[in-house]
């Protein structure tokens, strides 16, 4: 069996992005060939195997070209192979082999006040023309399996792929014993509104006027923040001092020092399709702090997490504050099951077992 992995996506910074460098190494020591669609400069580390090849390619996932007159060559190269596959909705024109999929979430059509009416008509196609293409579709959680079903239809087999903890992780925690832990909450996301920032904002800053001596860290840049975000940047202001840090863009290395010297993980996303962050923690022997969202309590049903209601800032304080002054929380027991629950090679195996 021949392979098509458009791996445009492979230096992305986001899920995406590692999503598909973890999967690639299970995916080449499968026994199969691989052709790996993308720039060569990129791939480079691949290209010893014996079992791969590379089809050279920069243009834009989403462009026109990509989308409406893909080049021929490239699609000569992908059409003699057996199967494409994309770890996104991006899926060029004239592709003749079965196509398959991952859809992360479905989270435009969910929240349309992310984005434009534009906006979610243009991302609506594309959803609609994966969907529509592919013969089958991975996703992440049951949560965004039912959610891809609603907008999207039942008619295609759509099967659950976990993401899952990156492997640096549990090197990181078997070097890293003993760490002290700070006076430091720690938020992971970025400034879009279904991470949570402005909630955990509401329940943080009364904290602290009531005496609450920790530091919220927030691993992201504060540049990033858009001129609609002012009541965000006033409630961050508000507090004065350094009660409130943001780290700008930082190494793998150093998010995972900040997670193990953290006394706590907050978690207040309305919406996710799965949220890698508080396993990150719980790894690093942090506790995480999350909201009941669905998604969240399917994922983390098994593990030592808190969980707050969602929205309810209120609540969310109270929670908080009694983990940090009433018994400050204690690292987090995870078994070994717990610890390969979720793991990029039980993904790739579950991808290239539905691909055959």
């Amino acid at each position: 069996m021949k392979i098509t992995l458009d791996c445009r996506h492979i230096n992305a910074s986001g899920g995406i992005g590692v999503y598909l460098r973890e999967l690639l190494p299970f995916f080449l020591a499968s026994g199969s060939s691989f052709i790996l669609l993308g720039d060569e400069n990129n791939l480079r580390q691949f290209t010893q195997n014996s079992a791969v090849e590379t089809a050279h390619c920069t243009i834009k996932p989403f462009s026109l070209r990509d989308t409406f007159v893909f080049p021929k060559s490239i699609l000569k190269k992908i059409n003699s192979g057996d199967i494409y596959y994309t770890p996104y909705i991006n899926v060029p024109n004239g592709i003749k082999v079965p196509v398959y999929s991952t859809i992360h979430d479905i989270i435009f059509p969910d929240m349309p006040e992310l984005t434009s009416k534009i906006g979610l008509a243009a991302r609506m196609w594309f959803y609609r023309r994966a969907y529509k293409k592919s013969q089958k579709i991975f996703t992440v959680s049951e949560f965004s399996k039912s959610r891809i079903q609603h907008h999207l239809g039942t008619e295609k087999p759509i099967i659950v792929t976990h993401s899952a903890i990156q492997p640096m992780f549990l090197k990181y925690r078997a070097n890293a014993q003993n760490v002290q832990k700070t006076q430091t909450i720690v938020f992971i996301g970025n400034i879009k509104k279904h991470k949570g920032l402005a909630l955990l904002l509401d329940a943080f800053i009364p904290a602290k006027k009531e005496g609450l001596p920790y530091q919220l860290v927030v691993i992201g840049a504060k540049e990033n923040f858009r001129t609609s975000d002012n009541t965000v940047l006033q409630k961050i202001e508000s507090p004065g001092g350094e009660a409130v840090i943001f780290t700008g863009f930082i190494s793998d290395e150093q998010v995972m020092e900040y997670l193990s010297k953290a006394a706590l993980l907050v978690q207040p996303s309305l919406y996710e399709g799965f949220c890698l962050p508080p396993l990150e923690a719980m790894v690093l022997g942090t506790h995480a702090l999350i909201s009941d969202i669905p998604v969240l309590k399917e994922v983390y049903a098994d593990f030592p997490v808190t969980f707050f209601r969602n929205g309810d800032s209120a609540d969310l304080k109270v929670k908080m504050m009694g983990l940090l002054f009433n018994k400050k929380p204690s690292s987090p027991v995870l078994s070994d099951d717990l610890l390969l629950k979720y793991t990029f090679k039980k993904t790739a195996d579950i991808i290239l077992g539905e691909m055959k």
